[in-house]
């Protein structure tokens, strides 16, 4: 069944030259021997989705087959459980729409929650795709989520059987449940974790020039496997039956991984994704207020946090009209009147987050001499406030 003939017979020799120069004899545990299996396929093939695993305790039994109902069973009751991968849903600041997914389960299961995610993400000016932590799954799902991003079908992908000799092809969808974001951009974050099913999703968009991809290149498993399940010995083995094939470059990922665009440290993609979406959205926009609210975003985002000594905390410290600040415990941190107290963050060259508030920062302003004397509230859309220390 294995994609590659050849390969596979060459498997069989190594895992049976293993066996006889007892290579698997010390191995006293199910997870050890299953552990070496894996390296030993892997050896040969260079195929991540070449492997064998333990079964969960309540699959094993003494008998060839399993319980295909438990097994659905236990498979639904995991993808609820984790909301199909729909982690996270947000509007970020600026307008740009934040979607961390971790798998794409089957849409016949989780069709209707991305239906709903794509819905709320309707309105926003650009799109950011989180599939760092994606480690794949269904084909189904790449098509559901796909389709709001195209004006038309559009061929997606192909996978080739080799038991069957047959091919079938994925397109997006004719009709979409909401509205299209054939206009929006779009930006998917990639890692080293990113595989399967959530390359594949990064290829073709890549390939049909539909998206910004963002972090680092992608773990490389493009083949499409079989689950064979042998309880009676206690593992199962996914096997790889087939390749998909791009319909554009007439290849896939496998070994080699999808490249991105922008190449970051997967944990700056988020921050270099969001920062390039603010930058086209005001690149875009000929609305005053919105280029100043999206200047505003831009700022606290590319600012760092600079550590205070204690000596420049306290130069900071005390009371400006009906705002204070002080520091304690090696934090600062601000109250108006009788409000919230907030903790401050430091952005460099006297300028202040507020931690909890989006739209409002504060700055202070010098003596010639260097004495801070004033406090200047700062809100996004341009306005500010001046209170001179209070003596």
């Amino acid at each position: 069944m294995y994609i590659f003939e050849e390969v596979a017979a060459q498997a069989i020799t190594h895992l049976k030259k293993q066996d006889k120069t007892g290579a698997y004899d010390k191995l006293d545990t199910l997870h050890a021997f299953s552990a070496q299996l894996t390296q030993d396929l892997q050896a040969i093939s260079h195929d991540l989705h070449f492997s064998v695993t333990v079964m969960p305790p309540r699959m094993i039994t003494d008998r060839a087959e399993v319980d295909q109902e438990a097994m659905r069973r236990n498979y639904l009751n995991r993808a609820r459980r984790s909301n199909y991968g729909f982690r996270k849903l947000e509007i970020l600041p600026g307008n740009v729409g934040y979607l961390d997914l971790r798998q794409f389960a089957d849409a016949s299961i989780g069709g209707p929650t991305a239906i709903a995610a794509m819905n709320y993400l309707a309105g926003c000016e650009s799109i950011i795709i989180d599939l760092r932590s994606n480690g794949g799954g269904s084909p189904s799902m790449i098509g559901v989520i796909s389709s709001y991003f195209f004006d038309k079908p559009t061929h997606l992908n192909d996978f080739y059987t080799r038991s069957s000799d047959s091919t079938q092809e994925f397109w997006t969808h004719a009709e979409v449940q909401g509205p299209r974001l054939t206009d929006t951009p779009l930006y998917i974050l990639t890692g080293a974790r990113t595989f399967s099913a959530a390359e594949e999703f990064s290829y073709n968009f890549r390939n049909l020039k539909r998206a910004t991809l963002v972090g680092e290149t992608t773990g490389g498993g493009a083949h499409p496997v079989s689950r064979m399940q042998y309880p009676q010995h206690g593992v199962s083995m996914s096997l790889p039956s087939g390749r998909a094939i791009n319909p554009i470059t007439g290849t896939n990922w496998e070994g080699v991984g999808v490249k991105p665009h922008i190449e970051v440290p997967a944990r700056e993609a988020l921050d270099r994704a969001y920062a390039e979406a603010l930058d086209q959205i005001l690149t875009d926009t000929e609305d005053e207020v919105q280029k100043r609210q999206l200047q505003w975003v831009l700022e606290g985002l590319q600012a760092k946090e600079v550590r205070l000594s204690p000596g420049q905390q306290s130069a900071f410290s005390g009371t400006f009209g009906p705002r204070r600040i002080w520091a304690e415990k090696g934090q600062m941190f601000y109250q108006r009147g009788s409000g919230a107290t907030l903790r401050l963050t430091h952005m460099g060259n006297d300028h202040f987050d507020l931690e909890g508030l989006d739209s409002f920062r504060i700055r202070f302003e010098r003596s010639a001499d260097g004495k801070v004397t004033t406090l200047v509230g700062r809100y996004d859309e341009g306005r500010e406030e001046a209170n001179p220390r209070n003596e």
